[in-house]
């Protein structure tokens, strides 16, 4: 399981970087809202496109992604019953919750994983899509407040420029054409500045939740943290692996699979859509920075006792 240490090792000492140019100084904590911005519509955009176009899509419908989906679908379900019902939390709200219970950092960390793990990157490539394609676009119609109407709501991931590159990458990959390497050179450039941009702004954004007071909207959000990591440390993989398991009857590389990409952290790119949407930015800080924590011997557990 050296590879998951390694690959968690990489995502936390580009947060604590992020932490000590905070301390230090070289960066303000207000900065951290232009290095969100510069991943969310310009370096992750990049790299999705470069991600999608390439992909395999003969593999998408794997008996894995299925797992994942179902597992996605009931720790969201709990959240926003809870938080709607019991907290009287808003949609937005209730949104970024959701997501911060489930939204798997397939990217930075799946593909290491999946690849030094497991011997194959393009096991964790359909959960990717599907929460590039599927979960994005769908949170995006209930956090952009700039819908009046269904047409317009409808046309709202057009303006996302993540939905937008991904649908751009998926129309390349499903045309089987291939673009000028020195077309994708530079998009690849720009592609791999995304995790460390957004790792970076992570870290610079704890060194400023030190000193700044909750806002009224945050105020009593330590439950909400507490439900989300619940779910998405423990009853997210739980529920892949008896899904995957008894369900789909799944066993050796793929049932390990199935229950390691449901085990993965919250990804960071949930704090870019808090900071961009200016909703739950602590929630989704506090639940990405203790999944992170716990999913390590969490992953080491079901690696130890599935592999």
């Amino acid at each position: 399981m050296s590879g998951v240490v390694a690959a968690f090792a990489a995502l936390v000492s580009v947060a604590v970087l992020g932490y000590v140019i905070g301390v230090i100084g070289l960066l303000r904590a207000s900065d951290e809202l232009v290095l969100s911005r510069l991943a969310f519509f310009v370096a992750t955009p990049a790299l999705m496109f470069a991600t999608v176009s390439r992909a395999d899509l003969a593999a998408l419908w794997s008996p894995v992604l299925l797992t994942e989906v179902i597992a996605v679908a009931f720790t969201q379900l709990v959240f926003v019953l809870v938080a709607k019902l019991a907290w009287k939390r808003t949609a937005r709200q209730a949104t970024i919750g959701a997501l911060a219970s489930s939204y798997v950092n397939a990217g930075n960390l799946g593909v290491p994983i999946s690849l030094y793990v497991l011997g194959d990157a393009a096991l964790v490539a359909p959960i990717l899509l599907f929460q590039l394609l599927v979960l994005t676009p769908i949170s995006f119609l209930i956090l952009d407040k700039g819908a009046r109407s269904p047409k317009a709501a409808l046309l709202l991931p057009l303006r996302n420029p993540l939905t937008v590159a991904s649908l751009l990458g998926l129309a390349l990959a499903l045309s089987g054409v291939s673009l000028p390497v020195m077309v994708m050179r530079p998009i690849d450039l720009l592609g791999g500045a995304a995790v460390p941009v957004a790792l970076l702004a992570y870290g610079l954004s704890l060194y400023g939740s030190r000193r700044a007071a909750p806002t009224p909207e945050e105020d009593g959000v330590g439950r909400d943290i507490f439900l989300a990591v619940a779910l998405k440390a423990f009853a997210q993989p739980a529920v892949a692996y008896v899904m995957a398991r008894y369900l789909l009857g799944l066993d050796g590389t793929q049932l390990l699979a199935a229950t390691l990409f449901a085990a993965l952290p919250t990804a960071q790119n949930i704090y870019v859509y808090a900071v961009t949407y200016d909703t739950g930015r602590r929630l989704a800080r506090g639940t990405i920075l203790l999944t992170t924590g716990l999913s390590i011997p969490i992953m080491t557990a079901i690696g130890a006792t599935l592999g």
